[in-house]
């Protein structure tokens, strides 16, 4: 049998509403992704460029593991928009219509919602302060920061401010700083969303390790939970972001998202 060239390293491009990532399969080819590697091909000018990079591996207790790496180099436990892409990458491969995906934010089920939709339930969301977490002991809903925003986990910290026209907002500052804020050890992912109607939210997304981005499933799954606990909105809603629509529905088991995904291209990067 032909021995791999590990001078090249695979993998796939693809995108959940522009919130876009690269993928690389270890079950048949041995990773060599490294911090350095995640930001070398994340540069979007001398890279492939991505907002995550996802490492598939094989799991004892699931069908697959899930590994996720910032496009700064940073690891995140949890990347909503990603594992729905992978989840619908396999299910297109194998012809299954469900599956078990363990990350380091615990085991999670992805079913093929119909049409062409993928749906993933990303758990159940981490309320108290020291889960999230929280520098110290505070009411997670009306936090100590201008704009009294709400912290929520999703296997990663979430920031939620809830402001009245989200286009307005200068996202890359006011996120930027947020990031950074003292109270979130561990940094935070940053969102700006308005409420549209009782069951729809306009949201926009500053990503921990990552930026401005167009989509975020984990932070869409964060400010419906935010949204829902202040009574702004029911726990089934539609998120509105700048690359397309979620629906994010927080049920008994879980908070469960579903949207669309796409395949962009397939290439080998020289080691």
């Amino acid at each position: 049998m032909t021995q791999p060239d590990h001078t090249f390293l695979p993998f796939r491009k693809m995108h959940g509403l522009g919130n876009d990532f690269v993928i690389v399969d270890e079950r048949a080819w041995p990773s060599r992704v490294t911090a350095d590697l995640a930001r070398a091909m994340a540069d979007r000018h001398r890279g492939v460029g991505f907002d995550q990079l996802a490492v598939i591996s094989d799991s004892a207790e699931a069908d697959l593991h899930l590994t996720f790496w910032n496009s700064d180099g940073s690891t995140s436990a949890a990347c909503g928009n990603a594992t729905r892409c992978i989840a619908r990458l396999v299910m297109d491969q194998t012809g299954r219509d469900k599956l078990t995906i363990t990350t380091d934010r615990g085991t999670l089920q992805a079913v093929d919602a119909g049409n062409g939709l993928t749906s993933v339930n990303m758990g159940q969301p981490q309320l108290a302060w020291d889960e999230i977490p929280i520098l110290e002991q505070m009411d997670t809903l009306h936090l100590p920061i201008d704009g009294g925003p709400t912290a929520t986990g999703m296997g990663n910290p979430h920031c939620t401010f809830f402001v009245d026209d989200a286009d307005a907002v200068d996202l890359a500052a006011r996120g930027a700083a947020t990031e950074m804020h003292p109270l979130f050890p561990q940094r935070t992912n940053v969102q700006f969303a308005s409420l549209l109607a009782p069951d729809h939210l306009r949201m926009r997304v500053w990503e921990r390790g990552v930026g401005v981005t167009l989509a975020s499933g984990s932070s869409s799954c964060a400010t419906a939970v935010a949204a829902a606990r202040r009574g702004l909105t029911g726990k089934a809603v539609t998120i509105t972001l700048d690359g397309g629509d979620l629906q994010i529905d927080w049920r008994d088991d879980g908070v469960w998202m579903t949207g669309a995904t796409a395949y962009v291209f397939d290439g080998q990067w020289r080691i």
